[in-house]
């Protein structure tokens, strides 16, 4: 009975355990159904769609960022280009020397410091400043003697005239007397023309002022030691001397090197066959190699007057500003120089070309909102243009502010 019972129960089990496994295949069978049946979920679209590698498509909300052109004509000049490179303004620069030999003993200036005129560069102990001043000294002295031989000189002088008048010597010692009162004004003059030489040379070749003068008069004291100056504000570009070493004046390089950095030479050398369309004045634009966002407009200050026996160029100069200081002597440089006749040719504006390494592109409008990546030969850039040489028509038009987000855009 039990055993009927226990079975029955079992078998009632697995009834309902099938009954519910079928609702739930029935449910996702349904669900899979009805997933099925569904339509694919659209993906929501970017706000650039890349058509394909080369073609871009931007919406209606971009394209107000965007500003299209039309390609036309501009006038472009032949130009020329030749290469150089910074250079220290020799106008505005100076080397200093020594006046005298001597050891150093001080360095008051190093490489990059501003100095102004007068500011003491270096200090040396010499043995030809001594000299100097001890010269001084002994003219002081032959002043001082020439002076006092003089006074009683003219006393002489003096006495023996009041005697000639009483008859109490004669004619000849008389004039004896005043033949030697003239020789002693006669050394009195000599001794001090020698000392003004003597202060003169303190002044103006040792560099003291007056007030070290009067006290080396007054006091009698030699300094040995000399502070070499700045003959000229600017910039040191070059410090040639150490401490301790012997210096001296026919040094074939320069001590220190001043140069007042606010502008700067460019030295471009430009071959012979192009040196007739060159002139003094002509307007040319520089470029910096190591400054690549700089560009400097600037004309030709000078044109030399002989070839580079190797090169078969010529130098041509030209100064610029520096008003950062940011232009370093060496550093290379580029500049271009329009020549020839007036040509029109096919131009877009600077902002449209993009360069990816060797090679310069630009954004052609395919279709409204499309646009196509074109490889372009570029030419001369002038007043905000650039030359199209090859790859693109008149009429058509392509993307001038904005190019780069496009090609950003084309790149993803």
């Amino acid at each position: 009975m039990l055993h009927r019972l226990y079975k029955g129960l079992r078998t009632s089990i697995v009834v309902v355990i099938a009954a519910c496994g079928g609702m739930l295949a029935a449910v996702v069978l349904s669900k899979v159904s009805w997933w099925n049946s569904m339509p694919p979920a659209t993906a929501s679209s970017p706000s650039t769609e890349k058509v394909d590698p080369n073609n871009v498509r931007v919406t209606p909300d971009q394209m107000h960022q965007l500003e299209l052109v039309k390609v036309g004509l501009c006038s472009f000049r032949q130009q020329k280009t030749a290469i150089g490179q910074i250079a220290f303004n020799e106008n505005a620069s100076t080397n200093v020397f020594t006046p005298f030999s001597g050891r150093v003993t001080r360095l008051m200036a190093q490489v990059g410091d501003e100095v102004k005129r007068g500011d003491p560069l270096f200090e040396i102990d010499s043995p030809e400043v001594v000299q100097v001043q001890t010269d001084l000294i002994a003219a002081l002295h032959a002043r001082d003697k020439a002076n006092s031989h003089l006074d009683v000189m003219r006393r002489q002088a003096d006495r023996q005239q009041r005697l000639f008048r009483d008859k109490a010597t004669s004619q000849r010692e008389m004039e004896q007397a005043q033949n030697d009162h003239a020789a002693a004004e006669s050394d009195f003059k000599t001794a001090l023309g020698a000392l003004t030489a003597a202060r003169h040379r303190l002044r103006v070749i040792i560099g003291r002022d007056q007030d070290e003068v009067d006290r080396l008069e007054r006091e009698r004291i030699i300094n040995p030691l000399l502070a070499v100056n700045a003959p000229i504000g600017g910039t040191v570009t070059a410090r040639r001397i150490g401490p301790g070493q012997f210096v001296k004046t026919d040094a074939s390089e320069a001590h220190f090197s001043i140069s007042d950095l606010s502008t700067m030479w460019l030295k471009a050398y430009v071959a012979e066959g192009d040196i007739p369309n060159v002139r003094v004045g002509q307007e040319i634009d520089v470029r910096i190699l190591a400054l690549p966002d700089r560009r400097v407009h600037a004309r030709i200050d000078a044109i030399g007057a002989a070839s580079d026996p190797t090169t078969r160029r010529v130098m041509v100069r030209s100064e610029i500003p520096n008003p950062d200081g940011l232009l370093r002597a060496e550093m290379f440089a580029t500049f271009k120089i329009s020549v020839g006749n007036v040509e029109a040719t096919t131009a877009v504006p600077t902002d449209a070309i993009i360069r990816r390494g060797e090679e310069t592109r630009l954004w052609v409008e395919k279709e409204p909102q499309v646009f196509q990546s074109r490889t372009v030969k570029i030419g001369a850039e002038q007043n905000g243009c650039i030359q199209i040489r090859d790859g693109l028509n008149q009429g058509e038009t392509v993307v001038g502010r904005g190019a780069i987000f496009v090609d950003n855009e084309g790149r993803h």
